[in-house]
């Protein structure tokens, strides 16, 4: 996999399908690699003629890590933000946004199609925030606006996310599987094989627990994103969950309410994974709203 200079740091990523195709930018979600989107989806995506476009987030995978810089810990940010106190994160959502800008300036792509999953949904909305003239269409994924008043993770979900970090290989891979079963969804029951083997792929390509922290300081760090997003006029379609514990469909609704016109596809029994049964329904509802708008020649 390639790797370039962007927005001052080293970015890791890889690309599908013809570099003539519509651009589509994917962003992952809090703490994980890119591998997290699947190549047989990523595939199925080119296949519908994109140019599909995967990424390691900072502080995740075999891109930069952000080292150094002054933060607070996961336990402190999460009690300033309940008492809406002012937070010190390594950086914000809308930096990350910027590094999906940088590497498209990299390789060359000037407006495309972006697609975020969870924290990734929340980097793909300050892109189109933040610049709106480089987006063609926005997709969020189970995510949200971070708009007061929503409602929160369920206990056992966050009680899931923010567990002591491993600190051996089995440790990480059963962990996965423990995850997944709080936070999966359960009308797609994953099968626990594929989940170990992704886990371990994971592990053995970086395994960086610091970033994660930094990732979910950021996301507290960044607050509301509802005022910027009244403002957008970018075709937007939003993909959530009806059964999503750790970021419920609420914040779906909420993304979809503060983004005039766009189009809200909810999923019963969907949690908060990309189930692969509901790929072909995913790459449909994708690359019709993509279809829609012709990206440049």
């Amino acid at each position: 996999m390639p790797s370039t200079r962007a927005n001052g740091i080293t970015i890791e990523y890889d690309t599908f399908g013809a570099k003539s195709a519509s651009p589509l930018l994917l962003v992952m979600g809090l703490g994980a690699q890119m591998i997290a989107w699947d190549e047989r989806l990523c595939s199925l995506l080119a296949d519908r003629g994109h140019y599909v476009v995967r990424y390691d987030n900072r502080d995740t995978g075999l891109s930069s890590k952000i080292e150094g810089v002054d933060s607070m810990g996961v336990a402190e940010a999460m009690a300033a933000a309940a008492e809406q106190k002012p937070l010190r994160s390594a950086y914000l959502l809308k930096d990350m946004a910027a590094d999906g800008m940088g590497l498209l300036d990299a390789i060359g792509v000037d407006r495309a199609h972006i697609v975020g999953a969870s924290m990734g949904g929340m980097i793909v909305q300050e892109m189109v925030i933040n610049f709106p003239r480089r987006i063609l269409t926005m997709t969020s994924i189970m995510s949200t606006t971070g708009g007061p008043g929503l409602p929160q993770a369920k206990p056992e979900a966050m009680a899931a996310l923010t567990r002591p970090a491993a600190t051996t290989r089995e440790e990480a891979i059963e962990g996965a599987v423990a995850s997944t079963k709080v936070v999966g969804s359960p009308g797609y029951p994953a099968d626990e094989a594929k989940v170990r083997d992704r886990a371990a792929r994971a592990y053995d390509r970086q395994f960086y627990p610091a970033g994660f922290a930094r990732q979910l300081v950021a996301v507290l760090a960044s607050g509301s994103r509802r005022e910027g997003l009244s403002s957008v006029k970018t075709p937007t379609l939003v993909i959530h969950g009806a059964a999503d514990p750790l970021v419920p469909v609420e914040g779906g609704k909420d993304t979809a309410a503060s983004i005039a016109g766009s189009e809200l596809l909810l999923f019963e029994g969907m949690g908060h994974d990309l189930p692969e049964a509901l790929w072909p329904e995913f790459v449909g509802a994708i690359s019709r709203h993509t279809s829609r708008v012709a990206a440049p020649k």
